[in-house]
């Protein structure tokens, strides 16, 4: 929020943050409650993800598609997940087990299309333990799968894909004020989180090595040349994607660039 320009701060006590915007008010809720909150039209809008608004069935107008994971900036997955000694292999080979799951609703969905009658019970946490001693399956989120595996459970099917959404209720979104308002939340928020993965690069090069340095090297696109007061030099500012600057650098350096400089960026809007 703050890079998308708003100042939030909130102490460890409190469910409503401070935010340095009249027109806003904020609450601190968990992601599993937002979708029906807003559906019943207790919050005008709010940012949860997909798997909780097919969770809850939640009637929702769906503003935008978010990814900032905590680990990478993947989907989440919500799979079907086993000891890996099971012996099952499929989802047909969950007649008659037990399974535990935080999505209950989904997880009988996913039954009921493979046509497979089972128990599925809520699990409260602690899931992925469970799977060794108390129940036969388990339906748990991951991204990477690396938590799966350092549990000895192995993947047997996915059952959802899910990233974070920005939702508003249709009542609210009808209203022309709030519907600016909320787009204009989802606009800067898409611009603060497209700014994380990229960086500015600004540099000097004498004009004539110019075209060779863009024919060169790719990433360069589009940039922005301006002519300096010394006769002959110019200056290009570009942005990129950050992983590929450190290959990036010395290209530049020997093509001729000189003065360069990384920054890093607050929004990046398309």
């Amino acid at each position: 929020m703050a890079k998308a320009g708003w100042n939030v701060s909130v102490s460890s006590r409190s469910y409503i943050p401070y935010v340095d915007d009249e027109e806003l008010e904020i609450r601190m809720i968990r992601a599993q409650e937002i979708s029906r909150y807003v559906e019943h039209g207790y919050l005008d809008c709010g940012i949860t993800g997909h798997d909780w608004i097919v969770e809850n069935g939640s009637k929702v107008h769906e503003v935008g598609e978010f990814l900032f994971s905590k680990a990478t900036r993947k989907p989440t997955r919500w799979v079907l997940a086993v000891p890996e000694a099971s012996p099952i292999k499929s989802a047909k080979d969950l007649q008659g087990k037990r399974i535990a799951t935080e999505v209950v609703n989904l997880t009988r969905k996913y039954l009921r299309k493979h046509k497979v009658k089972a128990e599925v019970e809520f699990s409260w946490g602690a899931t992925e333990v469970k799977a060794h001693e108390l129940v036969d399956a388990i339906v748990e989120v991951t991204e990477t799968g690396s938590s799966l595996r350092a549990n000895k459970l192995r993947i047997v099917d996915e059952l959802l894909v899910s990233t974070p959404r920005l939702i508003s209720n249709h009542a609210s979104w009808k209203d022309s004020w709030k519907r600016q308002k909320i787009e204009t939340l989802a606009l800067l928020l898409k611009g603060a989180l497209e700014a994380e993965a990229m960086v500015g690069l600004k540099m000097n090069i004498e004009e004539k090595n110019l075209a060779s340095l863009l024919k060169s090297l790719p990433a360069l696109r589009r940039p922005t040349i301006a002519n300096l007061s010394q006769p002959g030099w110019v200056a290009v500012e570009t942005i990129i994607d950050e992983h590929v600057v450190r290959e990036l650098i010395p290209q530049l350096k020997a093509a001729g660039a000189e003065g360069i400089i990384e920054y890093p960026l607050n929004k990046v809007v398309y």
